[in-house]
C-alpha cells in the first residue's frame, strides 16, 4: 500500500505541475483487491476537468512503473472534492511558483475572498477575470508591485 502511495505522490496534475494528484487531495482511496490488483479512488478537481483522463493515465502508468501489474482506477464524485482537501505543502507549492492558494471561503454569498500577492504578500489585490488559465484560477493583479498573478479559487 505505502508503495503505491508512494507512486501516486509523484503524479503531478497536468495544469499545476508543482503539486501531486495526492497533494491535491485527489486520491481518495488506495487498496489491493484480492486478486491483487490495486484500486485506486479519485476524485476529480471539478465535474468535467479536461485534464482528469491524463491524470487516471498518468497514475496508472506510475503505478505499472513501481510494479503494480494490475491497476484499476475509479471516479468518485461524491462528496465532491474541495480546496480544502490540498495539503498545506500543496498550497506552499503553489505560492512559491506564483499562484494564489486557495484562501477561507468568504462569509457572504457575493462577498469576494481577500486574496494576497504570492509574489509580495501584499493585501492590495483585485480580480481581473473570473478565469485564469483554467476554470479552477481567477486572474488578479497586485496593487502593490503590479505584477499579475493567478489564484486557484477555493471550492
Amino acid at each position: 500500500m505505502a508503495a503505491a502511495r508512494r507512486a501516486l505522490a509523484r503524479v503531478l496534475d497536468p495544469e499545476l505541475p508543482v503539486v501531486s494528484i495526492v497533494d491535491l487531495g485527489m486520491v481518495r482511496d488506495v487498496r489491493i483487491d484480492a486478486d491483487g490488483a490495486v484500486m485506486v479512488a479519485l476524485t476529480p478537481t471539478y465535474s468535467g476537468c479536461p485534464a482528469q483522463s491524463a491524470i487516471e493515465q498518468d497514475a496508472a502508468r506510475a503505478l505499472r512503473q513501481a510494479g503494480f501489474a494490475s491497476v484499476r482506477i475509479t471516479q468518485v464524485l461524491s462528496p465532491p472534492w474541495t480546496t480544502d482537501w490540498m495539503t498545506h505543502a500543496a498550497r506552499e507549492a503553489l505560492r512559491a511558483h506564483g499562484i494564489a492558494p486557495p484562501t477561507t471561503r468568504p462569509s457572504g454569498l457575493f462577498d469576494e475572498p481577500q486574496v494576497d500577492c504570492p509574489r509580495c504578500d501584499s493585501s492590495h489585490t483585485h480580480r481581473v477575470s473570473e478565469f485564469g488559465s483554467s476554470a479552477c484560477k481567477a486572474l488578479y493583479a497586485c496593487d502593490a508591485c503590479l505584477e499579475p498573478f493567478e489564484h486557484f479559487k477555493c471550492l
